[in-house]
């Protein structure tokens, strides 16, 4: 079992739903799969919600929009905001040039001891209070921590 806990974007659902960009629906769809059955994984409420407007756009009817979240939400734990994620949101913005949105969902998932946030609208590898971000479209596998990570982890945990 993983000892990292990973949340996805929405636009990993984006893409696993539409197959424009078939290396992005491929890789898209291997990622929901394997987050759902192989990591602890959770969805925070605005990837949803997210999902819902954006795929309004022509790309799906609302009703079927809302039958693919029903599903997902039976994969994964859906998590909320809390008091204080819209504070320290709006300071990330100010003081780490996140968008509002990028902010907010950093946030919860933060909040919800989300490790590893799975986004390519983050800088792939750049870490902010705990929260490592990984780009699932790029290279390698997004569920593995770069070997410089890695190596980093194992001197932390041998106190050198």
């Amino acid at each position: 079992m993983s000892v990292e806990r990973f949340s996805l974007d929405a636009n990993v659902f984006f893409y696993a739903i539409d197959a424009t960009d078939e290396s992005r629906h491929r890789r898209a769809m291997e990622v929901v799969e394997r987050a759902a059955l192989a990591h602890d994984c959770i969805v925070t409420l605005q990837v949803y919600g997210e999902f819902a407007a954006t795929t309004r756009k022509g790309k799906m009817t609302i009703e079927d929009a809302r039958a693919q979240i029903i599903d997902w939400q039976t994969l994964f734990t859906t998590v909320y905001p809390a008091p204080g994620s819209l504070s320290q949101a709006m300071d990330a913005v100010a003081q780490h040039n996140l968008s509002f949105w990028d902010a907010m969902l950093w946030s919860v998932a933060k909040d919800a001891g989300v490790t590893v946030l799975l986004s390519e609208d983050f800088q792939d590898g750049r870490e902010l209070g705990g929260v490592c971000f990984r780009n699932p479209f790029s290279t390698g596998d997004p569920f593995r921590a770069p070997a410089r990570t890695r190596l980093k982890q194992s001197e932390a945990r041998k106190g050198t």
